[in-house]
């Protein structure tokens, strides 16, 4: 099934379950769906957000003559670990090289989790070059909503907040 023809087949089904709960004095199944809600709501908004963040530095790139080329995708699966994200994919090239941030979640049972206590995961890789790339996590926060956060290759437990150097720095590998 597509991502989107899913998503609307979601957003019905969830519906419904809120329908039968209300209906029969469920409240415990009322407030999970409010934040299964709350947090579908929170993982759009900032995988949204990362992807942004991309494409604007691009174009201040691309101001300045670098000749970034960007394609996105809205129905894309992609994989981390064992389980299926589901989400954007953002393509930045420039001749033949090629960075490319994916950014989503597990949409269905069988897509598995989130590892890590996180919302939505991402993965951003260069063509060629699968050591120059990252894997973030998107954790809730109690301040700011949320929080991206690449993971340490040597030590998946150990995290850093996503800065904007690490986006900088993965758009200078790509126009080295």
């Amino acid at each position: 099934m597509e991502v989107g023809g899913f998503d609307e087949e979601y957003e019905r089904m969830m519906r419904e379950a809120r329908e039968r709960a209300s209906g029969v004095g469920r409240g415990d199944v009322l407030d999970y769906l409010d934040l299964k809600a709350a947090n579908d709501a929170a993982r759009t908004r900032w995988v949204e957000w990362l992807l942004e963040c991309f494409t604007a530095v691009a174009g201040e790139l691309n101001r300045a003559g670098a000749g970034l080329t960007l394609a996105r995708t809205e129905a894309h699966r992609f994989r981390v670990g064992t389980s299926t994200m589901v989400g954007p994919r953002l393509v930045l090239r420039r001749g033949v090289r090629a960075l490319t941030i994916e950014a989503g979640w597990p949409r269905g049972p069988r897509d598995g989790i989130v590892r890590g206590g996180g919302l939505a995961s991402a993965s951003i890789t260069h063509f060629g070059d699968a050591r120059a790339g990252d894997e973030l996590l998107l954790v809730p926060d109690a301040q700011t909503e949320s929080r991206w956060f690449v993971i340490d290759k040597e030590n998946p437990a150990a995290r850093a907040e996503l800065q904007p150097q690490h986006l900088r720095r993965h758009l200078a590998r790509l126009l080295a």
